[in-house]
């Protein structure tokens, strides 16, 4: 019945625009079909990366766009890396899905990020965050069956999942929770 309770008030929540963030219940029934080491993708000079390296360090995966009124957070986003780089692994995904804001090539899209806001952590080849189209990552990060818990797609640019130290979800940020807020920072220290 408490289960019922928590989904019932996160979807009420939901539908009324109130919460930015949804964590992970807590209660011990969460076993992913698949787990986030399980996932190999290419990083944006095509060079393949083994999600098994993330292992025993937090991570923050964030679907990142170009021209989106979010776009300023990439420098937060690199100030998060700056600061916390030794306690949380940031990882961004260019997709075009929301109103074809990530028009770039890759390589585009690299130079954008380099010279525009200095990023060093990790961006990985453009795809696709939401559908059918949605890249296997993403459709684990947002199908409960498969993560444990979660089913929320990215609504928009720049909304953010953090995976803790076990590669278990344990939270969604909507793109208005800013990377360097206290709601992400505390949880990553």
């Amino acid at each position: 019945m408490k289960n019922v309770k928590y989904y019932f008030a996160m979807l009420f929540s939901a539908f009324l625009g109130l919460n930015n963030s949804y964590s992970k219940p807590n209660h011990s029934k969460s076993a992913a079909m698949t787990s986030f080491y399980d996932f190999k993708m290419n990083d944006i000079a095509g060079k393949p990366i083994d999600f098994s390296t993330f292992k025993g360090k937090k991570v923050l995966i964030v679907n990142v766009a170009s021209n989106c009124g979010y776009t300023p957070q990439y420098k937060e986003l690199e100030e998060l890396h700056e600061k916390y780089g030794n306690k949380v692994t940031v990882i961004g995904f260019p997709a075009n899905n929301f109103g074809g804001q990530e028009p770039g090539s890759n390589g585009e899209i690299a130079t954008f990020c380099t010279k525009n806001y200095g990023v060093k952590f990790q961006i990985f080849e453009k795809i696709s965050v939401k559908g059918s189209e949605a890249a296997p990552l993403y459709k684990w990060l947002s199908t409960k069956e498969q993560n444990g818990w979660n089913d929320n797609a990215p609504s928009w640019n720049f909304c953010k999942y953090l995976v803790n130290e076990k590669g278990e979800l344990v939270k969604f940020f909507k793109s208005g929770v800013n990377p360097m807020d206290s709601e992400i920072v505390d949880l990553v220290k």
